[in-house]
């Protein structure tokens, strides 16, 4: 009786400890411009603390349609900024980004959107070939083009994925700023939740998990 008695004591410890030390699963985090390095963010927005959203915005496809915010209405998104010429990172981003898209294909309330740092390389057709090549399904990927200023703004002032081009850094070395290797995840609302490094398996497997904890949040 005393064997048991004692066996029982160890069940229920081992039950309570459990529910008591059970990791919450927290909501993901909302990332405002003072919760991002200072120098990717432009000065008169580096302490703002509440309320940041993406701006509203509109580009040219690889389709050669428009496409932009007013498509993205209750939609989760990942952004990223690339050029097609890129022979460091660009590739290896986009190979994880293959993943990310087949892990929510046909999924309508998810969208990938790469934007191009290199407009004038960039064209249509030339985002379309690179489309083509990484097998993005222009339902649910879609490169972005446009003019330069507009592209740069949205990234300064809405992304916080372009660094001045004095920065030491493996991308767009030589242009007027140069990007980062991060996929930035956003909400139906247009807030950033999270930032992932783009070359990191890891990483970006945390964002494959997390697009579907922002899917379930807004069911």
């Amino acid at each position: 009786m005393r064997v048991l008695i004692v066996g029982l004591i160890f069940v229920v410890g081992v039950v309570v400890a459990y529910v008591f030390t059970k990791p919450e699963d927290k909501p993901l985090k909302i990332y405002n411009p003072i919760d991002v390095e200072s120098e990717m963010v432009e000065k008169d927005l580096a302490r703002k603390g509440f309320g940041h959203t993406i701006q509203e915005f509109s580009f040219t496809d690889q389709s050669g349609k428009p496409y932009g915010s007013k498509d993205l209405k209750g939609k989760v998104y990942v952004a990223e900024y690339f050029f097609t010429t890129c022979g460091t990172i660009c590739p290896r981003m986009n190979a994880e980004m293959q993943r990310v898209q087949a892990a929510y294909k046909g999924n309508d309330q998810f969208k990938i959107l790469s934007f191009t740092v290199n407009p004038e390389t960039d064209s249509v057709a030339q985002m379309k070939l690179y489309a083509d090549g990484h097998g993005a399904d222009p339902k649910q990927w879609h490169f972005l083009t446009g003019e330069k200023t507009d592209l740069y703004k949205l990234a300064r002032r809405s992304f916080f994925v372009l660094k001045p081009a004095e920065a030491a850094n493996q991308g767009d070395v030589g242009s007027d700023f140069i990007h980062t290797n991060y996929f930035v995840l956003v909400d139906t609302h247009k807030r950033i939740r999270g930032y992932y490094d783009g070359t990191d398996s890891k990483e970006v497997d945390k964002l494959i998990g997390d697009i579907g904890k922002l899917l379930e949040e807004e069911k």
